[in-house]
């Protein structure tokens, strides 16, 4: 029985290890893609949605980004949730549409959508394009987006990277890399392999037909996860495009950090382990593909959680396993180990050393260290549901236009 239960504990992070193997095997293959067969037509009206909480600075240069791709029958909307400064003055200074909204009990970022939904239900433009006040867009995403969703009928998702600010840590290349592997490798190998993806939050298209009667309006701190999910569930899936993106950066204080990765992680947990198993059986009763791989790539925790969970199993088996208890579990806890460490080096070699040069490795015992201290604290605390903004005390990084 002992042995049973132990190989029990070992299978179950085999399930997230095998997805990210499959994911990370997958963006290495040559296929075709359906953007082959698109034509070169546009939605004839567009609606940018800007979701903004305090963002006077920030949203600058998002805006100058995105003026410039508009064209007639476009628009931006800046939804100034909840501000305590002069967002919607800046927003209009600076050629925007701005709805304002105050509402102290409901705060989140699905309010914000879903109160620029209702505003636009009026004069409901062909496709929705929503993107954060904090990012970088790079020069054809809007255009674009707009013509793949409009012609697939379905959500795409952009590129959405993080980037390690000037001057930042050393180890916050560790998190730039981190974010390689959730945002672009994984997904890249989905769209290879014919499956949807995740949404990201932000350089996301609808079509309205789609995004009108989605559920928006919640507090979830990862509304993006949730919505994914949803769509997926009722056959409109996201798409993964990515030859455009949208970037933003880490927060540079400690502080910043440390608050950011515990909201993320907490509403990614939260989701895994209080969501995704309904859609599951929801998918193989409804033989939805599309949403089993969806809910795949949920229950693959953060990558520091998941290396974690990975050799505190291991260890765990090791020591039954040196007393004369389940040697099929060490053997699978070993195996876990070595796909997962195969699978993250290949990554790194293929997309990410300049990404993460080989001399951030020197930080990992130390990023490890605060990581489990991390996760120590978020443990004691219940999850995170408030839309809090990052704090970003560098400039803004140059526009990616690339």
């Amino acid at each position: 029985m002992i042995s049973l239960i132990l190989l029990l504990i070992a299978a179950i992070p085999s399930i997230p290890v095998g997805t990210l193997l499959i994911e990370a095997t997958g963006s290495l293959r040559k296929v075709r893609h359906p953007e082959n067969d698109l034509d070169s037509g546009a939605p004839r009206t567009l609606a940018v949605v800007i979701p903004a909480r305090n963002e006077s600075t920030g949203i600058v240069p998002t805006l100058r980004d995105i003026t410039p791709q508009l064209v007639p029958g476009n628009r931006v909307i800046v939804v100034a949730d909840n501000c305590s400064d002069d967002t919607a003055a800046v927003a209009r200074r600076n050629g925007a549409e701005v709805i304002e909204r105050a509402d102290l009990e409901k705060i989140g970022k699905g309010y914000a959508l879903s109160h620029a939904i209702e505003y636009l239900r009026s004069d409901p433009p062909d496709v929705v394009i929503f993107i954060d006040a904090d990012c970088r867009v790079e020069a054809s995403l809007v255009p674009t987006l707009a013509r793949v969703s409009g012609q697939l009928q379905r959500p795409v998702q952009a590129c959405f990277l993080m980037r390690a600010a000037e001057n930042s840590p050393e180890d916050h290349k560790l998190l730039e890399f981190a974010f390689l592997l959730k945002n672009f490798i994984r997904p890249l190998g989905l769209r290879n392999l014919n499956c949807a993806v995740q949404l990201m939050g932000t350089g996301m298209a609808f079509p309205w037909e789609v995004i009108q009667s989605a559920p928006l309006a919640t507090g979830n701190i990862v509304e993006d996860m949730k919505l994914g999910l949803d769509l997926a569930s009722v056959g409109k899936a996201a798409y993964f495009w990515p030859s455009v993106g949208v970037t933003s950066v880490f927060p540079t204080t400690a502080e910043g950090v440390r608050g950011q990765s515990e909201r993320w992680n907490q509403g990614h947990l939260g989701i895994m382990l209080k969501t995704a198993p309904k859609y599951l059986l929801r998918g193989i009763r409804d033989r939805n593909v599309d949403l089993l791989a969806v809910v795949l790539d949920t229950l693959v925790p953060p990558l520091f959680i998941l290396g974690a969970a990975v050799a505190g199993v291991w260890i765990l088996e090791l020591v039954f396993a040196a007393f004369g208890f389940g040697y099929a579990g060490f053997i699978l806890a070993t195996t876990n180990v070595g796909v997962f460490l195969s699978t993250i080096i290949a990554a790194w070699l293929t997309f990410g050393r300049k990404v993460m040069p080989a001399r951030t490795l020197l930080r990992l015992s130390t990023f490890a260290l605060r990581k489990l201290q991390l996760f120590g604290g978020m443990a004691k605390k219940r999850g995170a549901t408030e839309w809090v903004r990052a704090d970003r005390t560098a400039s803004a990084p140059p526009p990616n236009d690339s």
